[in-house]
């Protein structure tokens, strides 16, 4: 950890000193160290109270020691605002973190987030698995909540087909829970990452999960919900997708089940129904090929001549009509035909009615 890391961990651990102060101080100062060692005069200055700076914890404070120790031993990382890698669509929201706590590394893949009920019934596990393994293998990333039931359906399902996937927690990074999880974290840790808002041995009380639930869906284009009940902590999730501009999806329920009472209002509020993972595709990544169809992009791409494969490199998975190929290509009309035929048989394009060509 560097020293601007230590001193904005010494902040953050600062009894009363929130997420406002921290960015004040950060805007004021350039940097946390300064801000650290700054006059009173100084931090009023900045627009903070100057009597927080009593609540530092010192050096010798022992759970400023004890946090700091474990952030090096456990390899956590303090993640802030500031820093390069801070996910860019989180980092758009109206309240953003200043800082969360990293186990493992952050995917570079979208994110979609899937939540629902610690109660779901078999039938919403399966299916809530089914959607979050289609979603992996098209290098879409999974977040959810670690919790029992819909949340952790969501992390199996991408883990099954080695998918990239975050858990964002309600208390500390060091905490598990449920602890009935604890391989399901394990296994997350392993190749994904796990983040949290909270300082290490902060326990999950309830207070904390509307907060873990405004990242959830801060981190995705899109939130998924399956069921949820009339109050459920879920359609918190929801209310802050809309606020934050992302995608709100359900999926309907018996209409006499208690789990569906909150996904079938949302449904009728105008939230996009989803039967199957083509009705999230379609909405929000119309053109993203799974790694089953890029694996075979790629075998065909090795078989083809130059000429064929200069043709397939200029389709994508937006049409493009012959004339245009033509031109860019320069080869000649019965040349062209040609190759698009062999390339149609060879389950690599598809031709669309005008003479539109797709890449499958």
């Amino acid at each position: 950890m560097t020293h601007s890391q230590y001193a904005l961990l010494k902040l953050h651990l600062t009894p009363a000193l929130g997420r406002s102060a921290l960015f004040k101080l950060h805007h004021y100062f350039g940097d946390f160290t300064a801000a650290l060692d700054a006059s009173p005069q100084a931090w009023r200055a900045a627009g903070v109270k100057s009597e927080l700076q009593a609540r530092i914890p010192a050096d010798s404070d022992p759970v400023y020691g004890r946090i700091a120790r474990q952030l090096v031993e456990l390899e956590i990382r303090l993640v802030s605002f500031w820093d390069t890698d801070y996910p860019p669509l989180l980092r758009e929201i109206h309240d953003p973190p200043a800082l969360f706590y990293l186990s493992g590394q952050l995917p570079s893949q979208d994110c979609f987030a899937i939540v629902g009920s610690r109660r779901a019934t078999p039938s919403g596990l399966k299916v809530t698995g089914q959607l979050a393994s289609a979603l992996a293998r098209h290098d879409i990333c999974i977040v959810s909540g670690l919790a029992r039931g819909i949340d952790s359906a969501a992390h199996r399902g991408a883990l099954k087909v080695d998918g990239p996937t975050i858990a964002v927690l309600g208390c500390g990074i060091d905490r598990i829970y449920p602890q009935e999880n604890k391989q399901l974290f394990e296994n997350i840790l392993a190749q994904n990452a796990i983040i949290s808002e909270y300082p290490p041995g902060t326990p999950p009380l309830a207070g904390h999960f509307p907060g873990r639930n405004r990242i959830i869906s801060g981190l995705s284009k899109g939130v998924l919900i399956v069921e949820a009940g009339a109050g459920s902590g879920s359609l918190i999730t929801g209310e802050f997708a809309l606020e934050q501009g992302r995608e709100l999806f359900a999926i309907p329920g018996d209409l006499n089940s208690r789990n569906s009472q909150g996904t079938n209002s949302l449904l009728k509020q105008g939230a996009q129904l989803v039967t199957d993972v083509e009705d999230i595709l379609h909405l929000i990544w119309p053109n993203q090929p799974s790694r089953q169809q890029r694996q075979r992009q790629q075998d065909l791409g090795e078989q083809l001549n130059n000429s064929a494969l200069m043709v397939f490199q200029q389709l994508e998975h937006e049409p493009r009509h012959i004339d245009e190929i033509a031109r860019s290509s320069g080869l000649t009309p019965m040349e062209l035909s040609s190759i698009l035929l062999d390339l149609e048989l060879r389950g690599g394009i598809k031709v669309l009615p005008g003479n539109q060509y797709i890449r499958l």
